[in-house]
């Protein structure tokens, strides 16, 4: 709770990289509040009250992703509604004459997010949502210490940088700083 207000406030891309981490760990918890009291919150170094606090933001995660159907897979409808904002604001960026710069480097990551569709086996997910599946499967590969081709790191390396962009776009976007023209 505490690292995702910070992270929303200060990276859209990394707070929704986290919110699909936590949505795992509630998974991987098998959706148990004391489970995630004992093996998450209990990890924190922060007073009780704050732990409270932490552990109801859990338990309302765990509501929301029961309610929602997404228990095995899939991700909640506040998550999905952010991917709905970075969508629009994409789009609008792409239809901007001032945005040469951001349309080069997506028009330069396409090719990546195509060949990463390709391989999907079939699963028809939206350009960006195909971009941020890749760099949480990279982070997840990262963190299991597996080991990571050459090939993927550089396709990696330009999602990342497309999405971080994307993201510097957004947060002008939401301080009222974004000059569009269109």
């Amino acid at each position: 709770m505490i690292v995702a207000k910070q992270l929303r406030k200060q990276n859209i891309i990394q707070y929704l990289l986290y919110m699909w981490q936590v949505e795992d760990l509630i998974r991987a918890n098998r959706f148990d509040p004391e489970a995630i009291r004992r093996n998450v919150v209990g990890r924190y170094d922060q007073p009780e009250e704050a732990k409270k606090e932490i552990v109801q933001w859990y338990e309302e995660l765990i509501e929301m992703m029961r309610s929602e159907g997404v228990k095995e897979n899939g991700h909640i409808q506040l998550n999905k509604n952010v991917i709905i904002a970075l969508t629009d604001l994409h789009l609008r960026l792409l239809k901007s004459p001032k945005e040469m710069v951001y349309s080069g480097i997506y028009y330069k990551t396409l090719p990546v997010i195509v060949q990463l569709r390709t391989k999907s086996g079939g699963q028809e997910l939206p350009e960006l949502e195909t971009c941020f599946s890749a760099l949480y499967g990279y982070l997840m590969l990262k963190m299991q210490g597996k080991e990571i081709s050459a090939g993927t790191l550089e396709g990696i390396q330009q999602i990342s940088a497309f999405l971080n962009l994307l993201g510097e776009k957004y947060h002008q976007d939401m301080a009222g700083e974004l000059e569009l023209g269109n």
